[in-house]
């Protein structure tokens, strides 16, 4: 039986591991961490219990599929379909609740913002066409093999390439509508892979049709449970786990995998897969191999500071996911990929869990998951920018929700981009890996095998296609068919 290993407990590496044993691969994966799941992991404080990492699932055919797979697994994973995708504020008292009912969503955007119905309603059917487009090329298939653009379907996005927005940024293609609130909201879907709306290409307007056409959904459990539920199944196969060993080194003979090196020792391996972020796959893993530079230092997507309070009240106008918009949304851009550093008046996210499952916070409380946008790690003062951010949240949310939050957190955990950092080996902490703020960057990721080591290959946030939970299933897809079709 032939053996893989994969470096990484991430949802990227789960879903490969399992993908390979359906495959026939005896399989092991190594995780440095005690825990599987990477940013996918949770915590409990004080009788709260806090999703670390990724907050929204969309796409849950996804994990259907995987699943699927495996038609005798015991493995129990469920999910809601939402009505309101997200609750959005403004300081100037305008609120708005994004239905994923596309009619409904069209009704009330149109009254709420003042538009004209037929132009939200174009809006959202060219986000879909262009999703539907352009997932097969982008999404579904490796960008950097010839059989890919041999393709119809990419001849269909070829053929359509003015009609995608390439050419123009986000912000450009979402100036069709008259209210700037309404823009706004359409430019946040740019954080959505880590990157400026103001700098990313107008295609990434296809993001909305993922929330508001398909659907947004809440896994039974937690977020947690799409990740443990994975970890469950390939315990349930019979992959071994060793936690707690890092990957020193990938082994190599006659530019192809031998072997890996842990804190422990080596173990022989037919196939290497990395789930490790590609950056520090390079310079930590394969340091003898040339590095692809240009790849590596792509600019790097957005990071997170998250705020995980707990608090001694209820706030029933508030949802599972909450929006509470800065007053300039272009300046927070620029502080954060220009500058470097924070907004003075930064977009505040709130997810509470405990509006879906009541157990995650005391009777009468709720769990308050508090996110700005952030750059990476580039040695800024994170203790001072941390007591910044908390009383300018602090300030947001009063000036939006009309109350004074601070003696009502009475738990509070922080994470910030080097935290991040250290907890995912995420390169500077970045969420999605390189950024999308230019028109090439889906060429640039990092492809899913490596050019220079055969059986060596690469899934995850930081290759193709890109980062968040849909995404990291579909490079999992992706890497394991590649294997497939390759003779070891």
């Amino acid at each position: 039986m032939k053996t893989a290993i994969v470096i990484g407990a991430g949802i990227g590496g789960l879903a490969t591991a399992l993908r390979l044993h359906k495959q026939g691969f005896k399989v092991q994966v190594f995780e440095k961490n005690h825990y599987a799941g990477g940013k996918l992991h949770a915590i409990d404080q004080e009788g709260y219990r806090f999703d670390l990492g990724p907050s929204l699932f969309t796409l849950p055919r996804l994990m259907d599929d995987l699943l699927d797979l495996f038609p005798n697994s015991q493995v129990a994973f469920s999910y809601k379909a939402k009505e309101i995708a997200c609750h959005y504020f403004w300081e100037d008292g305008t609120v708005f609740k994004a239905s994923t009912d596309t009619s409904e969503f069209v009704k009330t955007a149109a009254t709420t913002f003042s538009e004209d119905q037929s132009t939200i309603a174009t809006y959202l059917r060219k986000s879909k066409k262009k999703y539907q487009l352009t997932k097969s090329l982008f999404l579904e298939k490796s960008l950097h093999k010839a059989s890919t653009y041999l393709s119809i379907d990419t001849v269909k996005a070829l053929i359509n390439a003015p009609f995608l927005g390439i050419s123009n940024t986000l912000d450009q293609e979402n100036q069709v509508f008259k209210n700037p609130k309404l823009t706004q909201l359409f430019n946040r879907y740019a954080t959505y892979n880590g990157s400026s709306p103001y700098q990313t290409p107008g295609i990434m307007s296809m993001i909305p049709h993922l929330e508001l056409g398909l659907g947004t959904y809440y896994p039974h459990g937690g977020m947690h449970r799409i990740s443990q539920s994975l970890f469950e199944l390939g315990q349930e196969v019979g992959i071994e786990f060793r936690f707690r060993e890092s990957v020193t080194q990938i082994n190599h003979n006659k530019k192809k995998v031998t072997a890996v090196t842990t804190e422990n020792g080596s173990y022989k391996a037919d196939l290497v897969v990395s789930n490790m972020d590609i950056y520090p796959t390079y310079k930590k893993l394969i340091r003898d191999v040339k590095a692809p530079e240009k790849t590596l230092e792509q600019e790097r997507s957005s990071s997170a500071l998250i705020f995980y309070w707990g608090i001694d009240s209820t706030f029933p106008d508030l949802e599972l996911h909450n929006i509470l918009f800065s007053e300039e949304y272009k300046k927070e851009f620029e502080h954060i990929f220009e500058h470097k550093t924070l907004s003075e008046d930064p977009t505040v996210y709130i997810n509470i869990t405990s509006k879906e499952s009541p157990e995650d916070a005391p009777k009468g409380h709720e769990n308050w998951f508090v996110m700005i946008n952030a750059p990476g790690d580039y040695g800024q003062d994170w203790g001072k920018l941390v007591t910044q951010s908390k009383e300018r949240i602090v300030q947001k949310i009063k000036k939006c929700l009309q109350v004074d939050i601070t003696d009502h957190i009475k738990t509070e955990y922080i994470l910030t981009p080097q935290g991040i950092e250290s907890n995912t080996s995420s390169y500077r902490g970045a969420l999605y890996g390189a950024a999308s703020n230019n028109k090439f960057a889906a060429f640039l990721r990092h492809p899913n095998f490596n050019n220079k080591i055969k059986n060596l290959y690469h899934v995850g946030g930081s290759v193709h296609p890109g980062g968040g939970i849909p995404l990291c299933l579909l490079s999992a897809q992706i890497t394991s068919d590649l294997i497939s079709k390759t003779s070891l």
